[in-house]
């Protein structure tokens, strides 16, 4: 069992109260001199009456007790240090103090479950101290005592730091003499119970504890993260012989993920209940994620694929940024296997979905329609896969009310169609979207990643950025190409913009009517700033 601190504070060592003065401390240094070693009983009597060193005492000891009541209390804490635990009506240093000095006496055989409510117990408490409150227990004893008054609240705070360092390392002494397995669950429960399982902050002392704890599990995840690497290399080099080539792998797989996992919880719960991802755990779920895609993709392993979607849905889900992708990715996959073997029931479906006609005009009607035929207007129809282009959008009237305009066209040849009614403008374009809108999109990547540029008006899209203009008074404009971190993107004035954020002089406006597909450029740049880390435009083909 270990010596408390308190144990070794010198009103312990002395017998000393908070309100002996000067003499009286003297006189007990020298009646303990007879029985404890010459050396400490000086240190002591210097500790306490020396004024620099004083003030470290009394914010080690039980400020706010009487003396009787902390005689009382140090017999507690020697026979019987878990009663102590259940002490109410005490100042909350002196409590506090009292708590650590359970830890410190605790035996190694403990209940993981109470030792977690416990550190919950003392960071709470930590959490509630008050350094006016210390101020005035600590003078009160002063004024009876005769050493000078503290006077500045900087001090107790400057020690009070120091007291709660002294805090945290009781915990993790605590903690490290536990088992490795019960350890990680006390950390896991901890965590979670103080931060309602990552969606409030935790008390200053928990996320102390939380960093010191993943400094010393640094190296065990690193090499579990390289077992994991090193096996989804394995998974990708036997894809080509087939799933059951594979499944041994993935088998291992699930093991040394979920080791790592269970390591790395505790961390996963405090970075995001203090609104940040843990990188380790981010980069290691997309790894596995870009495993699951690829063996659905290029293989069609939809077992396998789901298989591991499913295990970062329960491992990373304290990670928003994986838990919310890996979520679509679920569901999209949970589609597809559903809609196996029903391939001609959601081709119909497809279809009705974008089949539209309408007849517009008073007297002298035309019609618009769209089909898995073609799109067509006054007769001039444009098969789905041909058309490149299209753009829409509406303008309000003060007087007259709003116009609408849909153009759509292949590569040498376009129609424009005007209408004032809003249903079917948005009908149409609803199906416009389904039926030619997501093929374009991808077309439109598929020539970035290959190096090609496209012309937006007066702005350039390349993969990895835009070239803008850069406004200059009675000059002539130049065109500056910014990658798309630079980027940043807005609507204004049936506009859709784009400028640099560090150069307001730099951007371009592209007219959501005037410009052919610029509503299909906007979802692209929205769906690609939604992707962490994005550098090129074509990384949504992955």
């Amino acid at each position: 069992m270990t010596t408390p601190e308190l144990h070794q504070s010198p009103f312990f060592i002395l017998d000393a109260t908070t309100r002996d003065d000067r003499r009286r401390i003297v006189e007990l240094a020298e009646e303990k001199s007879l029985e404890l070693d010459h050396d400490v009983c000086q240190r002591a009597r210097s500790d306490l009456t020396n004024p620099r060193t004083r003030l470290a005492a009394e914010i080690g000891w039980l400020p706010g007790v009487s003396p009787r009541r902390a005689a009382q209390l140090l017999v507690c804490l020697r026979d019987s240090p878990i009663v102590v635990r259940a002490e109410s009506g005490l100042p909350t240093l002196a409590h506090l103090n009292l708590l650590a000095a359970v830890f410190e006496s605790a035996e190694h055989e403990v209940d993981a479950e109470d030792l977690s409510k416990f550190i919950q117990e003392l960071a709470y408490l930590a959490d509630a101290l008050d350094p006016d409150e210390v101020l005035r227990d600590i003078n009160e004893d002063r004024a009876v005592s005769g050493f000078p008054e503290v006077r500045a609240v900087d001090q107790i705070e400057s020690e009070l730091a120091e007291r709660k360092r002294h805090f945290r390392n009781v915990m993790k002494d605590a903690l490290d003499k536990l088992p490795a397995r019960t350890l990680v669950q006390v950390m896991t429960d901890t965590v979670d119970g103080v931060t309602s399982g990552g969606e409030v902050h935790a008390p200053g002392l928990i996320d102390d504890l939380v960093d010191s704890y993943e400094v010393e599990t640094q190296d065990f995840l690193q090499k579990e993260a390289e077992n994991v690497l090193n096996l989804i290399k394995a998974a990708r080099d036997a894809a080509s012989r087939g799933e059951a080539a594979v499944k041994p792998f993935v088998d291992k797989l699930e093991i040394v993920t979920r080791n790592w996992d269970a390591i790395a919880q505790p961390i996963q719960l405090s970075a995001k209940a203090r609104g940040v991802n843990h990188e380790a755990s981010r980069d290691l779920a997309y790894e596995v994620r870009d495993l699951a895609i690829e063996l659905f993709n290029q293989h069609d392993m939809l077992t396998l694929s789901q298989r591991l979607t499913g295990l970062l849905q329960d491992l990373f889900a304290e990670v928003p940024d994986v838990s919310e992708r890996v979520e679509q990715d679920a569901d999209t996959l949970e589609d597809i296997f559903r809609g196996r073997g029903k391939a001609d029931q959601l081709r119909d479906e497809w279809e009705r979905e974008i089949t539209y006609r309408a007849e517009i005009g008073l007297v002298f009607k035309d019609v618009l329609s769209i089909s898995p035929s073609g799109v067509a207007w006054k007769g001039q129809s444009f098969p789905l896969e041909s058309v490149t282009r299209v753009r829409w959008g509406g303008i309000r009237h003060s007087t007259s009310g709003s116009t609408y305009t849909i153009a759509f066209g292949d590569n040498s040849s376009g129609v424009i169609v005007e209408l004032m009614k809003e249903g079917v403008f948005s009908a149409f374009i609803e199906r416009l979207w389904k039926a030619v809108g997501v093929k374009i999109l991808g077309e439109m990547l598929v020539s970035l990643k290959s190096g090609g540029a496209l012309r937006f008006g007066n702005a350039i899209l390349y993969d990895e950025g835009m070239a803008l203009e850069r406004r200059k008074f009675l000059r002539a404009r130049e065109k500056v190409r910014c990658s798309w971190d630079r980027i940043h993107i807005w609507s204004a004035d049936g506009s859709f913009c784009v400028g640099a954020k560090d150069d307001k002089d730099l951007s371009c406006a592209m007219s959501y009517i005037d410009i052919d597909n610029t509503h299909i450029l906007e979802q692209a740049i929205r769906m690609a700033f939604k992707k962490p880390g994005m550098r090129r435009l074509s990384e949504l083909l992955n």
